[in-house]
């Protein structure tokens, strides 16, 4: 393979990473639950003193009236240097079903699989595997360029309630706004579409929800004195619901495709050549039967560039052993939307208030509860010189060109578009997971390689940034 300084040092310390990512993983950082609350505090205190020892002169613990976040802060000594915010998150998910774990989730253990070894320990991938790179990424890039400083100045910024909502971080974006400040975001809480496969996430979905409650008569009553003659709440709630797609897979809310950017040409065709085996997929991870979804996109259009509406939830009546013989009351459901840019989770409330409105039978109330906030959706411009820097680091790390990292989207949620939007500042995405990393399930695993690979294109990143002319950098933040 061809060598480079930062490939040379990564592969001569790669032991280091190992060790602290076992480390981290023994921590059980669960934010969701409040009796792990001290682990969650332990997390970001471990994380403080690796950041210090990595060499950062500025650390600090920010606390937050949920789990505290880390920050940190490395100046470039070179007047104009580029700054780069790294986010991540250091809180993990639940265990549960803990049965279901084949080794203790919070003991990392080494297991050999079909594409090299792997660590399995919850957080091992989502997040702590994919943050861990960057300590030795920095050392490898200080190490190939014999700086005292990076090229770039680098802060980071690793929240601890990723996995419960980020509810308390817009918050904190708001407070240390000015010293956030930063030329560039770059995400390190995603992944790659293979092992063998480098590429970069371009986009991330936005995220609302509603519940609906039909009510129809004033108590339940019995089907066999009132059945047909007068409203049923859970008959008008299957009907409501069977109306949220047309027979093209489109979600029938009015108004919820006016604003999303449809997918460009390079985007589709980039995304086009990931490889991607239907059937293994439908076998594997999707364990379904066939694909369906909207018309005229693919699976992976599907699930990462395009909006969707899915009923995550019905209940109304009885539901007990045996049966009761009633027409009920009321019938709920819950409801969530995956958004697109430009898409906007504020007005998703008012589209679902008026498809209801259309579709609700007479004789039956509505309400629906539309909490404020959601997840807006967030996007890179796949044109500007950040994004071709980072598209150069990946390549040096795969040993391909550029034009050879393909596009992926992530279907899932974050608080990336916070960070855009009050940082004011373009998203760049470096994650090594794996779709099939587990995360979130039993037996989370990250590939070890993936790691290696992740070091270096993360060392050689901060080189590329700050190859970065000040013109370049003042159009790519499109002034």
């Amino acid at each position: 393979m061809p060598s480079s300084a930062e490939r040379d040092f990564v592969h001569a310390h790669i032991d280091d990473l190992h060790a602290d990512l076992d480390a981290w993983v023994r921590i059980p950082s669960i934010s969701a639950d409040p009796s792990f609350a001290p682990e969650v505090e332990r997390s970001a205190t471990w994380l403080a003193e690796a950041l210090r020892r990595t060499g950062f002169p500025t650390v600090e613990i920010w606390p937050t009236p949920g789990a505290p976040a880390v920050f940190a802060e490395w100046p470039s000594a070179d007047d104009g240097a580029p700054v780069a915010l790294v986010y991540g998150h250091h809180d993990v998910q639940p265990v549960d079903p803990v049965e279901l774990w084949v080794h203790p989730p919070f003991e990392p253990t080494r297991v050999d699989g079909p594409d090299g070894p792997e660590l399995h320990g919850r957080g091992a991938s989502d997040d702590k595997g994919v943050l861990v790179v960057h300590l030795l990424g920095l050392r490898a890039h200080l190490a190939a360029t014999g700086r005292d400083t990076p090229a770039v100045t680098v802060k980071v910024l690793i929240e601890g309630e990723e996995e419960s909502g980020s509810p308390h971080f817009a918050a904190l974006l708001e407070e240390h706004q000015d010293r956030l400040a930063c030329d560039v975001v770059v995400v390190s809480d995603t992944g790659m579409a293979a092992p063998d496969i480098p590429s970069a996430v371009t986009a991330m979905r936005g995220l609302a929800d509603a519940e609906i409650t039909l009510r129809g008569p004033a108590v339940d009553l019995h089907s066999g004195s009132f059945g047909g003659a007068v409203p049923n709440p859970l008959h008008a709630m299957a009907s409501l619901l069977a109306a949220l797609h047309d027979d093209q897979g489109r979600v029938t809310l009015p108004g919820f495709y006016d604003k999303v950017r449809p997918l460009g040409e390079r985007e589709r065709e980039l995304m086009g050549r990931v490889p991607f085996d239907e059937q293994a997929w439908l076998a594997g991870p999707a364990a379904s039967r066939v694909a369906t979804g909207e018309q005229g996109f693919t699976t992976l259009e599907r699930t990462g560039a395009r909006p969707t509406a899915e009923v995550n939830g019905m209940w109304g009546g009885y539901t007990g052993p045996g049966h009761k013989t009633i027409i009920p009351a009321e019938a709920h459901a819950k409801v969530t939307f995956r958004l697109v840019a430009d898409q906007r989770p504020e007005d998703v409330a008012e589209q679902v208030r008026a498809w209801v409105d259309a579709h609700l039978p007479e004789g039956i109330e509505a309400e629906v509860h539309a909490p404020p906030g959601g997840v807006a959706p967030c996007a890179s411009d796949l044109g500007s010189p950040w994004m071709d820097a980072l598209l150069n680091s990946i390549a040096q790390a795969f040993d391909t060109d550029p034009g050879s990292v393909l596009f992926t989207r992530e279907g899932g949620s974050g608080p990336e578009a916070d960070l855009a939007e009050i940082l004011r500042a373009p998203l760049l995405f470096l994650g090594v997971g794996l779709p099939n990393d587990r995360i979130h399930s039993p037996n989370e695993r990250v590939l070890l390689p993936m790691l290696t690979r992740g070091a270096e294109a993360a060392a050689h990143l901060w080189r590329e940034l700050a190859a970065l002319r000040p013109r370049d950098r003042v159009d790519a933040a499109g002034h």
